[in-house]
């Protein structure tokens, strides 16, 4: 049973890197990693104040819990406790300005778009 526990207080906040994106005020643990996809479809993920994440799309959907702080998607603002599900194919941008962290499920690798 130990091998499937996530102890997330434990776990040290890493920077979020993703080629050819900005990335700056957000960080990431890593919740479970899937080796045959060589990456984690369950995360936390933090925005520092002022921090956000370009324009891009969820190929296969995505699930979103914010845990802490507020920050808005697209034109919506998400508080503490607020749960969104993106159907696939469903695109936005998120930013923080007070600064956030969420749970993210997202069963496929984002794509970075243009707006």
């Amino acid at each position: 049973m130990e091998n499937y526990i996530a102890r997330t207080a434990a776990m040290e906040w890493k920077p979020l890197t993703e080629k050819g994106v900005d990335t700056s005020g957000l960080f990431v643990k890593s919740l479970r990693f899937d080796e045959q996809k060589q990456r984690s479809p369950a995360i936390l993920l933090k925005f520092e104040p002022g921090a956000k994440y370009p324009y891009h799309n969820h190929p296969a959907g995505e699930e979103i819990l914010l845990l802490k702080g507020s920050c808005m998607i697209n034109e919506s603002l998400l508080s503490e406790g607020d749960y969104l599900y993106t159907p696939p194919g469903f695109k936005h941008d998120v930013k923080s300005e007070s600064g956030c962290e969420m749970l993210l499920i997202i069963p496929a690798e984002v794509e970075v778009l243009v707006k």
